[in-house]
């Protein structure tokens, strides 16, 4: 069983952009609404798919950095990078379906 792992501007490069798999960050904010329906989808799918998938969290707020990069406009986000390259990006809430075939479109 995995679970989401919190990670912050200076993790980024090791944590997503050097993992040996697919990653799914997950963009947050405290005050964010629509955050709090999306986070157990999220948690679920690192513990679904923990064989193939590394699923990270981001707050928002203090990693201006990263949410720059990877153009968040909004949150909650999702980005599914593989390799330094965004395979698939969300933004707004998002069903555990959806999310569920985002996610295994790319893991094939």
């Amino acid at each position: 069983m995995s679970s989401t792992i919190a990670i912050t501007d200076n993790q980024f490069e090791t944590e997503v952009l050097q993992a040996d798999r697919p990653v799914l960050v997950y963009f947050w904010a405290g005050w964010c609404g629509p955050c709090r329906l999306v986070s157990p989808s999220v948690d679920w799918a690192a513990t679904n798919y923990s064989d193939r998938l590394k699923v990270v969290k981001m707050e928002v707020d203090p990693n201006p950095e990263t949410v720059n990069n990877y153009q968040v406009e909004g949150v909650p986000a999702l980005r599914l990078v593989k390799a330094g390259e965004v395979l698939a990006s969300w933004e707004g809430a998002i069903t555990k379906d959806k999310l569920a075939k985002m996610v295994e479109k790319h893991l094939g």
